[in-house]
């Protein structure tokens, strides 16, 4: 997951350099797409923590795209904002239909739209301030950095993605199809064992200060990162 990065699908131009400008002064990352067909692709990779979706997008619309990703398991539980100049009473109760988590007419306050953003962020569970710290193992997700006991480990960028999804998801086992969804994206062709490669290494990392025990191997399934006892 691309941490405290949002994904902008608007088609107005005007528009959606406002919204980047708006996001970004507030130490968001912006990703942005001016259709519903070019955020399904975009999504098909490393996902954001939000979603901001104008209603009115040529082909796809808003409602439209809020459905597809909501039956798809790679982005059913990403939040997202609905952005719209249509606010019948109506109309906001089509877009909640939808799936949609949060909804924000036009015009719009750019303090409010910040505000509905990271109050999502919080909501699903992920750190504001970017950093993720267990056992001393502190990994800072805005900076793609680790370090272990105030002392900085040199990461690959796989082994670093995969454990920002591990430990954003503690106790959470993913299938290896899982992790290739959410890790390389659907678009790359990657084989299965590829990512016991990548876990291999992370985990070499990780023994070096006897923190290995924690990115665990559930059988039949997958892996997990867990303070628990190893199933």
């Amino acid at each position: 997951m691309l941490t405290n990065t949002v994904l902008v699908v608007e088609d107005d131009p005007d528009i959606r350099e406002l919204l980047k400008f708006t996001l970004e002064r507030a130490g968001l990352k912006v990703m942005e797409v001016e259709s519903g067909e070019d955020a399904l692709t975009v999504l098909d990779g490393p996902q954001p923590s939000v979603a901001v979706i104008d209603w009115m997008l040529p082909g796809i619309n808003g409602v439209e795209l809020t459905q597809r990703l909501r039956k798809d398991p790679l982005t059913s539980a990403m939040p997202l904002i609905m952005l719209t100049a249509r606010g019948e009473e109506a109309d906001k109760l089509k877009s909640f239909d939808s799936g949609i988590d949060d909804y924000l007419t036009k015009p719009f306050s750019p303090k409010e739209l910040v505000a509905r953003v990271k109050a999502l962020i919080r909501r699903s569970g992920l750190p504001e301030d970017g950093h993720i710290i267990v056992q001393g193992l502190d990994l800072d997700i805005i900076a793609h950095r680790l370090t272990i006991n105030g002392d900085p480990i040199p990461i690959g960028p796989t082994e670093f993605s995969l454990l920002e999804l591990l430990m954003s998801n503690p106790n959470r086992a993913f299938g290896r199809a899982q992790l290739l969804d959410r890790v390389w994206g659907r678009s790359v062709y990657v084989e299965e064992r590829t990512v016991d490669v990548h876990i291999l290494r992370l985990r070499k990392t990780l023994s070096k200060f006897s923190l290995d025990h924690l990115v665990q191997t559930v059988r039949g399934i997958g892996y997990r990162f867990s303070e628990d006892e190893p199933v």
